[in-house]
């Protein structure tokens, strides 16, 4: 039976006052289940705290919008109190605990993708929290919490029943949460938006790829990253991961349409994407985009912290490292035509401006 490739958005899962989850169902998006990947996003409105908690998976976050505070603690570690803003991407390997504020008026948006192969449910992520009303504390009796953090009863009571809010609560303005350090973001977090460009083209597009490299932690979450920009009408060359790696491509803003090629050279998806969607590419499959004319931006993950991508057109297409003799037998062509082809795409790489 053929996997459905369709993008989906993100469903709400809980929320209140202070903010909303919402998570991509992989009984709706079938290849989070195949290829074991988790897809949610998290909103905090002013004074918004997502309560500590850790998680299933390991995972990488990307800040979507507006800007916050991210309390990150990995295991036998300090806590790391870091400002976070638009663009930031933050790896997040297994057993770190985090909660997430936002002091701001704008919505404070973040994005998680990551690797569900050892979660409790393939395809989705599970969050354990340590406070609220479904945190360990309600979990456990009232004689095992007061023996464990040497309590008498009636202060255990007291922590149980003040825990009235799940998963995201809004807090008093009044109340204050620790200040973010600059320094603490070193090793933690990388701003894709301000970080040297790995691939820039003019009138094309560019490119940040996120690896061990520029943020090591990547490497104990066992997966890299990328954030891409094509200009309006420019396109991305067609090509596929050469590592066994899937792809998962979330849509930050504009639109435009998308082709993928499988087995047997079967065209598995042809749509218009926009802001918001979400699709996943499966091993080595092909996939190119063409951005509209406002252009087109997207986040995504690669299940593999160090990815090779192979591309089928351009100056680095495999194409020009085929002899031409190879090319004219396997087109059953002319040299004539081959060497049209072969002549064409000898200076642009990965990212193609629109023709004039």
């Amino acid at each position: 039976m053929e996997i459905d490739l369709t993008p989906k958005l993100s469903q709400k899962v809980y929320g209140g006052d202070g903010g909303t989850y919402h998570a991509w169902d992989p009984n709706e998006l079938p290849m989070l289940k195949e290829g074991s990947i988790g897809a949610a996003k998290l909103g905090l409105q002013k004074n918004g705290f997502a309560l500590p908690h850790y998680s299933d998976s390991a995972k990488v976050a990307y800040v979507l919008q507006g800007n916050g505070v991210a309390g990150i603690v990995l295991p036998e570690k300090e806590e790391k109190v870091l400002p976070i803003k638009k663009g930031d991407a933050i790896a997040l390997p297994f057993g770190v605990v985090t909660w997430w504020y936002n002091k701001e008026d704008t919505e404070l948006v973040v994005l998680f993708l990551g690797d569900t192969s050892k979660a409790h449910k393939s395809g989705s992520f599970t969050n354990f929290y340590l406070t609220g009303t479904n945190g360990i504390f309600t979990g456990f009796s009232t004689e095992f919490v007061s023996r464990a953090w040497d309590l008498d009863e009636a202060t255990v009571k007291t922590l149980i029943t003040k825990q009235t809010g799940t998963g995201i609560v809004k807090l008093d303005g009044s109340i204050k949460m620790p200040e973010p350090k600059k320094e603490h973001r070193e090793g933690m977090a990388l701003n894709c938006e301000e970080a040297p460009l790995d691939v820039d083209i003019k009138g094309g597009g560019c490119v940040v790829v996120l690896n061990t490299k520029n943020l090591p932690l990547v490497g104990e979450v066992g997966l890299g990253a990328d954030l891409v920009r094509i200009y309006g009408k420019s396109m991305c060359s067609p090509g596929f991961s050469c590592d066994s790696a899937l792809q998962v491509t979330y849509i930050v803003k504009g639109s435009g349409r998308v082709q993928v090629v499988g087995v047997e050279g079967k065209r598995k998806l042809e749509l218009t994407v926009k802001g918001g969607n979400l699709f996943i590419v499966p091993r080595f499959f092909v996939v190119s985009k063409i951005a509209d004319d406002t252009g087109m931006e997207w986040f995504s993950i690669i299940t593999t912290p160090d990815p090779i991508f192979t591309h089928l057109a351009g100056r680095t297409s495999v194409w020009k490292a085929l002899s031409p003799e190879v090319l004219q037998a396997a087109f059953n062509v002319t040299p004539e035509v081959e060497n049209q082809f072969r002549s064409k795409r000898t200076s642009d790489a990965i990212f193609f401006a629109p023709p004039n």
